[in-house]
């Protein structure tokens, strides 16, 4: 099938997705991070739709058309996954493919530790293991690469510094790679009543403020075949993460260095996202 809109129920909440491909293919769940939304996956939807498969892109909670909760513990991990349990119900699966990048990625590691007979493949981009993660905060590298988070925990400031001038510093975030319309959009949809406040609840209920990433540690590995796509440019998730989770996945694991990327490999590196995740349909 045509790509196209839907709304569906999932863990209490409306989700606007985007979906392609045909009814009878795998589903494979593409999960999307800060500050974006379901378009950051649409030439990756095409493609899968193209191999396939029944690939579906949400607007996660808080974002695009989709309902957003008021209360910070809201974003809390477990209902995030809980979120992808019940898009793959909606869909009438017991089990799917999924991929995520950015939150979508640290969310996508989470629902295969908490769902191995549920995930048939595992791809993230840019994040590695939680724990791999919660590891390289150790080093300066990594500490530096995530400074901006104590802007995002600061209720009230992180919004007014990220809106104000027409939200330049978002747009300065996405820019480059993203097509300007594509970032316009996001930005847009960010603007309204409470909805950037929804997309750094993120953070919010799930980071402490005193350690970042090692609040989410997590040491159980991961079941299922996995691929991480990380570019050597990312100015936010280094190498330690990426080379070190390997030791975090029992089911066969892949690292791919996209030499000269950075962090919005969808739109940076199309192609090579788009195989990573076709292929992941064979396993």
């Amino acid at each position: 099938m045509t790509a196209s809109q839907h709304m569906v129920q999932s863990n209490g909440l409306r989700f606007r997705v985007i979906a392609g491909g045909q009814t009878s293919g795998d589903l494979f769940v593409l999960l999307h991070g800060f500050p974006e939304g379901a378009e950051s996956w649409s030439k990756q939807v095409d493609v899968l739709a193209g191999a396939g498969a029944l690939a579906v892109a949400p607007d996660m909670r808080g974002y695009g058309l989709t309902d957003a909760p008021d209360r910070v513990e809201d974003y809390a991990m477990r209902h995030l996954v809980d979120d992808v349990v019940g898009l793959i119900a909606s869909f009438g699966r017991r089990s799917a493919h999924v991929a995520g990048h950015d939150w979508g990625a640290m969310v996508a590691w989470f629902f295969a530790i908490a769902h191995p007979e549920m995930t048939k493949s595992l791809t993230v981009l840019s994040v590695g293991h939680p724990a791999a993660l919660a590891d390289a905060m150790e080093d300066e590298d990594q500490q530096t690469r995530s400074r901006y988070i104590d802007l995002f925990l600061m209720a009230g400031k992180a919004e007014r510094v990220l809106g104000e001038e027409d939200g330049r510093r978002l747009r300065g975030m996405l820019g480059g790679a993203i097509p300007p319309a594509v970032v316009n959009h996001f930005v847009r949809s960010l603007e309204r009543p409470g909805r950037l406040t929804a997309g750094l609840n993120y953070y919010r209920a799930n980071l402490s403020p005193d350690h970042a990433w090692t609040s989410l540690r997590v040491d159980t590995p991961v079941e299922a075949p996995t691929t991480m796509l990380w570019g050597d440019h990312d100015p936010a998730l280094g190498r330690s993460q990426a080379e070190s989770t390997a030791s975090h996945v029992k089911g066969g694991f892949r690292l791919e260095v996209l030499e000269g990327a950075g962090h919005w490999l969808q739109f940076e590196r199309p192609d090579e996202v788009s195989r990573s995740l076709v292929a992941a349909l064979s396993k």
